[in-house]
């Protein structure tokens, strides 16, 4: 019997979102180092190999709302209105990816990360990843012609938007503060590139 394909892919939601939950409580009651691999397949009740059919590291199960969080900002380009500038919907998909980050009860996650050496170094590769993406997006682009270096260096300030946030103790009022140094650097890319 054929399963559709709607129902399959919620059921491998489900158990993605299931191994994530069990996960993320193991690692904020125990510490993320006293927690292995085996207790958190055990806790969401899955088999080891399913947990790493949907994760590919322990560090993703801290992370598992990477792959979102990267679709969100190349969308965030090529789903963009014609002719709406490129910076403005940047700033607003990170305005709220910010908020979701910055929440109350994000903050033993952040801080979790913060004290873990593989973590850290972790999200450093993801940002580095995501960069990559959006800087691919935005040189993508064809009402875009700027320059690879810009197109990246653009990126990776947008990707350093997000830490530079959370961290700040108004993460709003930081993303609007960034973005406008963002918008200026844009600006000072575009004016040479038609000159």
């Amino acid at each position: 019997m054929n399963v559709p394909s709607g129902r399959r892919e919620r059921k491998k939601a489900a158990t993605r979102q299931k191994i994530a939950d069990a996960a993320l409580r193991l690692f904020l009651e125990r510490g993320y180092d006293a927690v292995g691999i085996r207790d958190v397949a055990a806790e969401a009740d899955v088999a080891v190999t399913t947990l790493f059919s949907h994760f590919a590291s322990k560090e993703a199960l801290v992370f598992e709302q990477d792959e979102d969080f990267e679709q969100r900002l190349t969308q965030a380009v090529t789903g963009r209105a014609p002719h709406e500038p490129l910076i403005p919907a940047l700033r607003r998909e990170m305005q709220a990816l910010v908020r979701h980050c910055a929440a109350d009860s994000a903050a033993p996650i952040w801080r979790m990360v913060d004290e873990s050496p593989a973590l850290r170094e972790y999200e450093e590769s993801m940002r580095l990843r995501h960069a990559q993406s959006l800087a691919t997006a935005i040189a993508a682009d064809l009402d875009l012609s700027h320059t690879t270096t810009a197109c990246r260096t653009i990126a990776r300030f947008v990707i350093d938007a997000h830490s530079l946030a959370r961290e700040a103790a108004d993460p709003e009022a930081a993303v609007d503060e960034i973005f406008r140094m963002i918008e200026a650097a844009w600006e000072v890319t575009c004016r040479s590139q038609r000159a």
